[in-house]
């Protein structure tokens, strides 16, 4: 009678350990880079940062321009600030004043 013997092979016992190691390889990478990781929440600050500067001097701006609104209000109309307007919007001067062109990187 013909009898087969087969030596049992260990590559079996590596399939569960290489398999576990691939998806924690896989979650891992993802977890630090992926689109809601800890690489982006890191991005998401900096760029928070960035956006919060930006904030401050848009507001900066806003009560800058609401304090000047406000002196051209019908109660409180100061002649000089209405004067300055209209020469800036008409681009005009007096005769007798001295005209001082800044650049609008200056302002």
């Amino acid at each position: 009678m013909w009898t087969r013997q087969h030596k049992q092979r260990n590559t079996g016992r590596l399939i569960i350990p290489s398999l576990c190691v691939a998806f924690l390889t896989y979650f891992g990478f993802h977890a630090y880079h992926g689109e809601f990781g800890i690489y982006s929440k890191y991005r998401l600050e900096a760029e928070t940062v960035d956006l919060q500067g930006k904030v401050d001097a848009v507001k900066a701006r806003r009560i800058d321009l609401e304090r000047r609104v406000q002196l051209l209000h019908q109660g409180t109309l100061e002649k000089d600030m209405l004067d300055e307007q209209a020469r800036k919007a008409l681009n005009m001067s007096h005769a007798d004043e001295i005209t001082i062109m800044l650049p609008a990187a200056a302002r």
